[in-house]
């Protein structure tokens, strides 16, 4: 199916349509904008716009926001209530929201996901650069399996074996994406304390920071900075951020800030630029990238 965008569209939705492009979370991301320029042109409120699908306003600003599919009444409802009557353009929302709605390879996990955290792995499968700041943990995108067993039994100390074997199984296969044909730019800064906590022993520990060394050598779109304990107090100390950019000229950057039980998607323009700007400020700070691998070697030597 092909569609020809037009003046009022704002996202063009028509590129979404062909199954080579884009994944399910693109798609219910662009999906959910377009319906909040539709929104806003007929001045609708989030509050009439949830009871028009029986909802809240706070459900308009989940399916807003790309965080949860999209039921085919409740996009007949707000089609109508925005006062898109065409049938053709209809149907292509209609289609695309069945797009958006196929299941990643990581439903396959829905017994241990989160459901907080399913749509931070699909935003990562689809990010072009994925830029993140950690402060106690390596990223999950780097870490070895038995360094992701030692951490996620710390955030679930009570949970049985098989729970935990099933949360690393779905961390590594998470790592896939850097070792795709066309992968995402990671461009990870690490405190200084997060290479130097042992988690699971001396000898995971040596084994995680060689993988780690493996890959800053070998894989040329990732790229690791530390930031040394010398460089003191600054505006990201004691919280995780990443930041998600998108190869989709239309779509904003994402923020994700990570709780222990939760996580915070944001995606104004104001909270996008603030955490940005810290994010610069901590490349500029840390170590340049060039140090990093003599700094694992010396931490590996000491572990040895």
């Amino acid at each position: 199916m092909t569609a020809v965008m037009r003046p009022d569209d704002g996202l063009s939705i028509g590129r979404y349509l062909d199954e080579k492009q884009g994944s399910p979370t693109v798609r219910r991301i662009v999906l959910g904008a377009q319906l909040r320029k539709l929104r806003q042109a007929c001045g609708i409120s989030r509050e009439d716009a949830g009871r028009a699908i029986r909802g809240s306003h706070a459900k308009i600003t989940r399916l807003e926001r790309g965080q949860v599919g999209f039921k085919q009444k409740d996009l007949v409802d707000l089609l109508t209530l925005y006062r898109v009557l065409d049938p053709k353009r209809r149907e292509e929302y209609f289609e695309l929201a069945r797009q958006a709605n196929v299941a990643g390879w990581w439903q396959q996990y829905n017994d241990v996901l989160e459901d907080w955290f399913e749509l931070h792995i699909g935003l990562e499968e689809a990010a072009a650069l994925i830029r993140t700041y950690q402060v106690q943990f390596l990223p999950g995108l780097l870490q070895t399996r038995a360094y992701a067993d030692a951490v996620t039994r710390l955030g679930y100390p009570n949970e049985p074996d098989a729970k935990i074997e099933r949360l690393v199984d779905l961390r590594i296969q998470r790592q896939e994406l850097l070792s795709r044909p066309e992968p995402p730019q990671l461009w990870a800064v690490l405190d200084e304390a997060v290479l130097r906590r042992t988690f699971g022993g001396a000898e995971v520990m040596r084994a995680q920071l060689e993988h780690l060394l493996d890959v800053v050598e070998r894989m040329p779109h990732v790229t690791v900075q530390v930031a040394p304990f010398s460089v003191g107090a600054h505006a990201a100390a004691g919280s995780p951020i990443s930041i998600l950019r998108f190869p989709e000229p239309e779509l904003p950057d994402k923020v994700y800030l990570e709780q222990l039980t939760g996580g915070l998607y944001l995606d104004k323009q104001e909270e996008i630029d603030q955490y940005s700007a810290v994010m610069d400020r901590l490349c500029t700070a840390a170590d340049p990238p060039e140090e990093t691998k003599n700094f694992l070697k010396r931490l590996i030597v000491r572990l040895t």
